[in-house]
């Protein structure tokens, strides 16, 4: 019997309404929704294979538009129901998909203002609606959750943005590394040490303290490759941890990997997932699945260039503890 529960995490469109500079789906018009039959017709699926927690992945996941009927279905299937959003639609949804049973929204915010985060997201009125959805989707009991993309452009913002969170009422948090597909350069390592450890030294009982690992790093050695050779932090050896717990579905492609971090980083080298459907029906943990997941549990320590601070952390939790806390990921 599995000790722990396993996340679902399934990108139901690339569409896209805002413009952000460091993401493939910017503005795209891609016409592909991933199929609420196909959703339902998956549950059984995942609740075989010891699933508990959803998320809803894009893309703008609140562009679909039968989003809240997938919250809804997956909520009635026992699913624990979160989406990841920009937060431009999130405002006058809020209510209709608490009240299908999201259970987590996860709001994209990168600046500490309007006067930052919308130039940074090239969309004028982002910040206001993304706080605004947030404090919304509190106010209906949806657990509030901020991902922040961390670079050269902001890391002197995450102080004044951690205050804002705060007050703002967030509960979790996570800071991610810029991921360009080119090196990243930050003139000063030393500096984002003194700007951003305190962010992660602070105590928790009067600010929000980010999950999993520093972005950067939390050893000398992950901090030498980060800042030396853009590379972030992982899953510390011998194994990962994470992809025993997590599936990640590309609905488009109709590929699933074993973390959410695998399919952008898909460049040919090694298992690129295993298809989702076999002989014709929607299919989890098949044999190709288990193939691609073991090798990364062997050699993504080794391997990975592109680990989340969040997937990174979780994986440690769960060398350390034999568990992770719900939603850690």
């Amino acid at each position: 019997m599995r000790q722990r529960d396993r996340y679902l995490f399934i990108r139901i469109l690339e569409a896209c309404n805002a413009d952000c500079f460091m993401c493939e789906f910017a503005l795209s018009r891609d016409a592909f929704r991933f199929p609420l039959a196909d959703f339902a017709g998956l549950l059984p699926e995942a609740r075989e294979a010891g699933v508990r927690y959803v998320r809803f992945t894009g893309g703008e996941p609140l562009m679909h538009p039968d989003v809240v009927e997938l919250v809804r279905a997956g909520t009635a299937a026992g699913m624990r129901m979160s989406l990841i959003t920009n937060g431009a639609l999130l405002p006058r949804m809020a209510g209709r998909l608490a009240e299908a049973g999201l259970a987590q929204v996860v709001v994209s915010v990168d600046g500490a203002s309007a006067a930052t985060h919308d130039v940074y997201r090239r969309s004028p009125g982002m910040f206001d609606s993304a706080l605004r959805g947030l404090v919304a989707a509190a106010g209906f009991g949806v657990l509030p959750r901020v991902n922040t993309v961390v670079g050269p452009h902001n890391y002197t913002e995450i102080p004044r943005l951690q205050r804002v969170l705060t007050d703002a009422g967030v509960r979790q948090w996570e800071l991610s590394a810029l991921k360009l597909g080119r090196p990243i350069v930050y003139p000063d390592p030393a500096h984002v040490r003194a700007v951003c450890d305190p962010v992660y030294d602070a105590g928790p009982e009067a600010l929000l303290v980010p999950l999993g690992k520093r972005f950067y790093g939390d050893t000398p050695e992950e901090q030498e490759d980060y800042f030396s050779r853009s590379r972030t932090p992982r899953a510390s050896g011998p194994l990962c941890h994470v992809v025993d717990d997590v599936i990640y579905i590309d609905g488009k492609y109709g590929r699933a990997y074993a973390c959410s971090c695998l399919p952008h980083r898909d460049d040919g080298h090694g298992p690129g997932g295993a298809a989702l459907r076999e002989g014709g029906a929607l299919r989890l943990d098949t044999p190709d699945f288990a193939a691609h997941a073991g090798f990364f549990r062997e050699r993504g320590p080794e391997l990975c260039s592109g680990c989340s601070t969040t997937a990174a952390g979780y994986s440690d939790d769960v060398a350390r503890l034999g568990t992770a806390a719900p939603w850690s990921y």
